[in-house]
C-alpha cells in the first residue's frame, strides 16, 4: 500500500483510511467497519496516537478522530526525510574514508587519464552538474566542446545558489561569439568574472572535490585530461586558482595602466572578460563630460558598454574590429567617439571615468 514507505504496515494504513471517514468512532465501531476484531483494531489505533496519526477523546469508551491527513501524513514524510538526509550524510563519510583508504593502497587512483574527446567533454559536463556549492575555472582557448555549450546548466545551477567563479585569459576574451553568447549571458544570472593576461594552463574544479586539467600545454594536449580526485594535487590547484582570482581584474574594472596606455590612445588597455558578439553593435551613445566620479544619470546603451567591455579587456583596434565586425577606420572613429563623450584623452582614463559613471 502507498503508506508502507513511511513504515505503516498494510492493516495500519487500513484502520487509518478508514478512520479519516468515520471521527470520533469507538474502537469497536471501526472494527465493524474495517472487518477485524476489537481488540485488533485497538492495538493499531493505540499505535496511530503514538504516531500522531489520531486522537484519542476521553470517555466509556473512548472515541477516536484521525488526524488532518494534510499534516499528519506530511509530519511523517519529513521525518522519513530528515532521515534519509542523516543516512546520505552518513553514505558520504563513510564514503570518503573508503576512498581514502583505497588511494592511501592505490595512489594512482587519486588521477585519472581521460584519453577520449567524448569522454573529457562527458567529465567536463559531468563536473559542473555535480556541483552543490561552486564551480571555479580557468577559461582559455583551445576548446573541445563549443564556448557556452553548458549555458544553461550553468544558469540552472546559479539560480540554485551554486557559485561559478572564473578567470578569463585575454585569449577568451577575442575568441568570436564568447561575449555576448556566453559569458554576459552568465553574468547576467552571477557569474563572478576575472581576467588575466594569460593563464598557466585550463582548469575545472568542483567544489573541493575533483579537478579537470589538461593533459599537456603544447599544441594538441587538450586531447587529453587527467580527472584529479581529492588529494595533495587537487589541494594544490585549488591554491593556484586562488592565487590567480586574487591577481586577476574583476569584470568591468580598468586595470593599473602601463606607461604606453598612459599616454597613448591606440595602446592596449587592462585585461578583463570573454569574447565579444557577433555583428555590428550600435554606435555608441555620447554622454556627459566627467564629472569627478558621480554616477552618470543616464545609462549607457548595450553597445557602448559591449564597446567599453572589449576596451578594458585589453583588446587591440584590429582584435576588436575582428569581433564586431567592423572596419579598422569604424573601429577608431566608435573608440574616438566614446572617449570624446567621456571626457578621456587615453583608454586608461575613459576606463576609470566609465566606472565612476557605473556603466561598467
Amino acid at each position: 500500500m502507498e503508506l508502507d514507505v513511511l513504515g505503516l504496515d498494510d492493516e495500519t494504513e487500513h484502520v487509518y483510511r478508514t478512520l479519516v471517514g468515520r471521527p470520533r468512532c469507538t474502537a469497536t465501531e471501526l472494527a465493524a467497519s474495517c472487518g477485524s476484531t476489537t481488540s485488533a483494531t485497538a492495538r493499531v489505533l493505540a499505535g496511530l496516537v503514538r504516531q500522531r496519526l489520531a486522537t484519542r477523546a476521553g470517555g466509556r469508551p473512548p472515541r477516536f478522530t484521525a488526524a488532518p491527513p494534510d499534516v499528519a501524513v506530511t509530519a511523517l514524510i519529513q521525518e522519513r526525510e530528515h532521515r534519509l538526509d542523516a543516512a546520505r550524510s552518513l553514505v558520504q563519510r563513510l564514503a570518503e574514508t573508503h576512498r581514502e583508504a583505497t588511494r592511501i593502497n592505490h595512489p594512482d587512483i587519486a588521477m585519472e587519464l581521460l584519453t577520449d574527446r567524448e569522454e573529457i567533454s562527458a567529465a567536463a559536463h559531468r563536473l559542473a552538474a555535480d556541483a552543490r556549492q561552486q564551480v571555479r575555472a580557468f577559461d582559455r582557448p583551445p576548446y573541445v566542446d563549443r564556448p557556452g555549450s553548458n549555458l544553461q546548466q550553468q544558469v540552472r545551477q546559479q539560480r540554485t545558489g551554486v557559485v561559478h567563479r572564473v578567470i578569463y585569459s585575454r585569449d577568451a576574451v577575442s575568441w568570436p561569439g564568447r561575449l555576448a553568447d556566453d559569458i554576459l549571458p552568465s553574468l547576467r544570472t552571477g557569474e563572478q568574472a576575472r581576467v588575466r593576461a594569460e593563464l598557466p594552463l585550463k582548469l575545472v574544479i568542483r567544489d573541493d572535490q575533483v579537478a579537470l586539467i589538461p593533459f599537456s600545454l603544447a599544441p594538441g594536449g587538450h586531447a587529453a585530461a587527467y580527472l584529479v580526485h581529492r588529494s595533495p594535487m587537487l589541494a594544490a590547484l585549488e591554491a593556484l586558482f586562488e592565487a590567480e582570482w586574487e591577481r586577476a581584474v574583476p569584470f568591468g574594472a580598468p586595470a593599473p595602466p602601463s606607461a604606453a596606455a598612459a599616454t597613448s590612445v591606440s595602446a592596449a588597455s587592462p585585461a578583463l572578460p570573454s569574447a565579444a558578439p557577433s555583428g555590428p553593435a550600435p554606435e555608441p551613445r555620447p554622454g556627459p563630460a566627467a564629472d569627478g566620479g558621480a554616477p552618470d544619470q543616464t545609462p549607457p546603451d548595450e553597445g557602448t558598454r559591449v564597446l567599453l567591455t572589449l576596451l578594458t579587456s585589453g583588446l587591440t583596434d584590429a582584435a576588436i574590429a575582428r569581433t564586431q565586425g567592423w572596419s579598422p577606420r569604424t573601429t577608431q572613429r566608435r573608440i574616438q567617439r566614446l572617449m570624446t563623450a567621456l571626457g578621456a584623452t587615453t583608454r586608461f582614463q575613459a576606463a576609470l571615468t566609465a566606472a565612476r559613471r557605473g556603466w561598467i
